[in-house]
């Protein structure tokens, strides 16, 4: 809250999680965050996962701070984060250079509250989201670079590096994702180093560079546009099930990817799900009902799940209860959405609401 007019410079936004089919892997510029290669994602349905961001800048506040989910983050010199703030405060200082009349918000420390309502280090594109809600920031514009260098181009200072939409969610509204929680613990090796590591040890990445990723990106990005669900350029098949798909005359049913966690997702047209669904947990007993935000099973359930007729169940074991913890049923979705004050994070003081 400004001291001389009251004026509370404050906005909050919500996020998707996005779920990537082709992956960036690996940075050429760890201070820029510029990505190796170009990078294809899916976004999910915020209703069912989303992060919500609330942002304020205060001449009153003493530094720049964060809360995720309750607890204080430490925001290192030169991380990632201090990155971000930093790269907002220049887009403000252009803003305010071309009107002098612009509020001094750059000069401003900024207080940050973000919270998930899915497991944050579990792979499912927590930081993305939490960082493509800071684009919306009313006193800055929507601006793709700053959730970029959150999250993860030939120009040097990676100013080309955008977000580009392939197709919006109404081109192909049908698209589902079953999310196969393994784990929602924090990963033992972090996405970061995981990537650093391959980039300085692993011959064959140029040429997944230069040759890989530029094919496949044209080919995916062509199959989404013609609703192609048989081309095999959708990452990898559920094997079996689309076997007795395919061999009865029918197409392929289901594609398969995973982030950066244990967590596999299962992509596949709505018709699909409920078979879908009654499959993995035949293999993979679920502790806790499955939650059927589409009535796929009505009030009788999933129950023990079952496999299709003329699928070989020989093709895997199954498990224990809880060797998968969970099942996220959603779809695709859209972007970042501007909320309204009454589901602001911060209180009147510019602390959070809800503490850990």
């Amino acid at each position: 809250m400004s001291i001389m007019s009251g004026t509370v410079y404050q906005a909050t936004a919500s996020a998707p999680v996005n779920i990537a089919c082709i992956k960036y892997w690996g940075k050429r510029d760890t201070k820029l965050i510029l990505p190796t290669n170009s990078s294809l994602s899916v976004t999910l349905d915020q209703d069912h996962l989303r992060s919500t961001t609330t942002s304020r800048a205060d001449p009153a506040f003493k530094k720049d701070r964060l809360w995720l989910n309750g607890e204080e983050e430490k925001i290192k010199e030169g991380g990632r984060l201090a990155t971000c703030i930093a790269e907002m405060k220049r887009l403000r200082r252009d803003v305010e250079s071309k009107d002098p009349k612009q509020p001094k918000l750059s000069t401003f420390p900024v207080h940050i509250c973000s919270r998930n309502n899915f497991p944050t280090a579990a792979g499912l594109a927590s930081s993305a989201s939490g960082f493509a809600a800071l684009d919306l920031d009313p006193h800055v514009g929507p601006c793709s670079v700053v959730s970029w260098l959150g999250s993860r181009a030939p120009r040097p200072d990676g100013s080309d590096s955008l977000a580009v939409e392939v197709a919006p969610r109404e081109h192909w509204p049908d698209i589902h994702a079953l999310i196969c929680v393994v784990s929602d613990d924090k990963k033992g090796t972090s996405s970061t180093s995981g990537m650093q590591r391959t980039v300085e040890t692993s011959p064959l990445l140029q040429h997944r560079i230069k040759h890989v990723v530029p094919e496949r990106m044209k080919a995916i990005s062509k199959a989404i546009l013609d609703k192609d669900f048989d081309t095999r350029s959708i990452i990898a098949l559920i094997t079996e099930y689309n076997r007795v798909s395919v061999e009865s005359g029918g197409k392929i049913k289901a594609a398969y990817t995973y982030d950066a966690g244990p967590n596999a997702v299962i992509y596949a047209p709505k018709e699909n799900l409920k078979e879908i669904v009654e499959l993995i947990v035949s293999y993979f007993p679920q502790a806790e009902p499955f939650k059927d935000p589409f009535g796929l099973f009505g009030t009788a359930g999933v129950g023990d799940g079952k496999v299709v007729d003329g699928f070989n169940v020989n093709v895997a074991k199954k498990f224990e209860v809880g060797a998968v913890k969970g099942l996220i049923h959603t779809r695709v979705g859209d972007g970042p959405r501007r909320l309204g004050e009454e589901e602001a994070l911060l209180g009147a003081e510019g602390v959070p609401k809800v503490v850990a």
